[in-house]
């Protein structure tokens, strides 16, 4: 028979019994993962949003503010026929340089995808698109200066070449060096979208499609177009926001000549026109988000990149 001292001795130790481990509620989990960025967006997105909504109703003059609930901001923003030509003429432009870096950022990365078989010389090819991406903006806008200038390089080789007997003064400081200049910073933000879109699609797709004897135009508006409207769609929203929200470009580009919604917003704020400023600045986010809004009817990226 065995002793009891040898039967205590054969139980398992206390300290050798695994414990299940406490899980915890699957709501607490999401709540910690959705936290940080939550809080980020609050207290930088939607706070200051909320303020300046909050002021856009607001009286003032030189002496300050006045806290009120007017709408003379808004009717005042909505009945000025400068005001209205700004934004008719920001939309213009975000209009433009979408169609053409839609075009250009399209063919660059179809030729990427498509045409260059190997992937470290497409690697190679995409870093130089990218490079003068990463230095500043308004080095590569204030570049341009020297380059379409009257006695610039462009009219120099132009006029070198008898092509013209004087200088070109469209080039610079109007709607077309504007164009050019954001065309040049934007097009990247429109290719690499795209080109992952493109990434995505089986090359079998294509090759059936050219096995039934379908035309390369034919492949191109029915099998790659549609697979890449995903990246269509998120290059558009990329280009058209940076266009809506870009001022300093407009200013140098143009010479003072073409004004940008938020280059007014920034004068008003100069003369500590705070209310009307905040107006302009809700209508601004409106505006966008309606379009943003649009584009993602037409396409549903979410949908798309789950997949």
């Amino acid at each position: 028979m065995t002793s009891l001292a040898d039967t205590i001795r054969s139980l398992p130790r206390l300290g050798g019994i695994r414990r299940p481990a406490q899980r915890l509620p699957a709501w607490s989990v999401s709540w910690l993962q959705v936290g940080p960025l939550a809080f980020v967006l609050i207290v930088l997105f939607a706070l200051p949003t909320l303020l300046f909504f909050v002021v856009s109703f607001f009286d003032y003059d030189r002496a300050g503010l006045y806290p009120a609930f007017m709408l003379d901001n808004y009717h005042d923003l909505l009945t000025t026929p400068t005001t209205i030509r700004v934004y008719v003429g920001s939309l213009t432009f975000a209009v433009t340089v979408w169609a053409i870096t839609l075009v250009v950022g399209f063919s660059i990365a179809h030729f990427l995808i498509f045409h260059v078989r190997s992937a470290a010389i497409r690697t190679v090819l995409f870093l130089l698109c990218a490079i003068p991406f990463w230095t500043s903006g308004i080095i590569r806008t204030i570049a341009w200066i020297p380059f379409l200038g009257r006695n610039g390089a462009f009219n120099q080789i132009v006029m070198g070449m008898g092509l013209t007997s004087h200088p070109l003064d469209f080039l610079l400081f109007s709607n077309f060096a504007v164009i050019v200049t954001y065309v040049n910073l934007f097009t990247l933000l429109m290719v690499g979208p795209i080109a992952n879109s493109l990434a995505k699609i089986d090359p079998a797709l294509i090759e059936a499609a050219r096995d039934a004897g379908a035309s390369r135009w034919r492949i191109m508006v029915e099998v790659i177009i549609p697979l890449s409207k995903t990246g269509i769609a998120l290059g558009s929203i990329l280009v058209f926001t940076q266009v809506m929200g870009d001022f300093f470009i407009a200013k140098t580009m143009s010479g003072g000549q073409s004004a940008s919604i938020v280059s007014t917003l920034a004068t008003e704020i100069a003369a500590m026109e705070y209310p009307p400023a905040a107006a302009g600045a809700v209508l601004l986010v409106l505006f966008v988000a309606v379009m943003v809004a649009l584009m993602m009817r037409i396409v549903d990226v979410r949908s798309e990149l789950v997949k």
